[in-house]
C-alpha cells in the first residue's frame, strides 16, 4: 500500500476547523459536566435524604443510559417535547455534559465523604457556618483527592465529543469521514485522526497526574 499525504494537506483547513469544533465542544460538555457534578455532589453529600433520592436517581439514569441514546434523544425528541428546534452543536454539548456530569458527581461525592467527618465538626467548634467549613476545609482537600479520578473523566469528554458525529456536529471524526469517503484514502486520513485524538488527550492526563503529584500532599489529612 502506497502512503500519501496529500489528501490530508489538501483538506487541511478543512480539517482544522473540524479540530476547533472538537476543542469547542469538549470544553463546553466539560465545563457543563463539572457544574452539574459539582451541585449534585455537594447536595448529595450535605443536602436532604429527598434531595439525594432525587439526584440519584438522575446519576443512576444517566449512567444506566448509553451517550449515544442520550445525545439521540436530546437532538431529535427533546425538540418535539419543549416545541423547538436546537442545533446539533447545543444538543451535543448538552447531552455530553449531562452524561459527564453523573460521573463527575460520584467523584465529587467520593471525594467529599473521603475527607474526615471530625474537621466538620471542628469547623462548626471554631465558629465557622457549614457552608464555610465545606468552600474552605473540605472541598480543597477532596479536590485534590479527585484529581486523578476527574482527569480521566476530561480524558474521556475529549473521546466522547467524536460521538456527535451521528447528529452532523461538524468536528473531527464527521469532517474526517468526509474527506476519506471523497479521496478514498481512509488509511491517512482515520490515522490522521487517531494521532489528534492522542495529542489532544494525552497532554490532559499527564498535566492532571503532574499537577496532583505536586499537590498531593496538601489532600492528606
Amino acid at each position: 500500500m502506497e502512503l500519501t499525504l496529500a489528501p490530508l494537506w489538501n483538506a487541511r483547513w478543512f480539517l482544522l476547523q473540524a479540530l476547533g469544533v472538537t476543542v469547542a465542544i469538549s470544553l463546553v460538555s466539560m465545563a457543563l459536566g463539572l457544574l452539574i457534578g459539582l451541585l449534585i455532589g455537594l447536595g448529595r453529600t450535605y443536602g436532604p435524604r429527598w434531595l439525594d433520592l432525587a439526584l440519584g436517581l438522575y446519576v443512576d439514569s444517566m449512567r444506566a443510559i448509553p451517550v449515544l441514546v442520550v445525545l439521540v434523544w436530546t437532538y431529535f425528541a427533546f425538540p418535539l417535547l419543549a416545541g423547538r428546534s436546537v442545533d446539533a452543536f447545543t444538543a451535543a454539548s448538552v447531552a455530553l455534559g449531562l452524561h459527564l456530569g453523573a460521573y463527575v458527581a460520584e467523584t465529587i461525592r467520593a471525594g467529599l465523604t473521603s475527607v474526615r467527618a471530625g474537621q466538620m465538626r471542628a469547623a462548626l467548634a471554631l465558629g465557622m457556618s457549614r457552608a464555610q467549613a465545606i468552600r474552605t476545609i473540605i472541598l480543597p482537600q477532596a479536590l485534590v483527592r479527585m484529581l486523578p479520578s476527574l482527569g480521566s473523566l476530561l480524558v474521556i469528554a475529549i473521546k466522547d465529543s467524536a460521538i456527535a458525529s451521528v447528529v452532523a456536529v461538524p468536528e473531527l471524526m464527521r469532517q474526517s469521514q468526509i474527506v476519506a469517503g471523497r479521496t478514498y484514502r481512509p488509511f491517512e486520513i482515520y490515522t490522521a485522526a487517531m494521532l489528534t485524538y492522542f495529542l489532544l488527550c494525552y497532554p490532559v492526563a499527564r498535566g492532571v497526574d503532574r499537577v496532583y503529584r505536586k499537590v498531593a500532599a496538601l489532600g492528606a489529612s
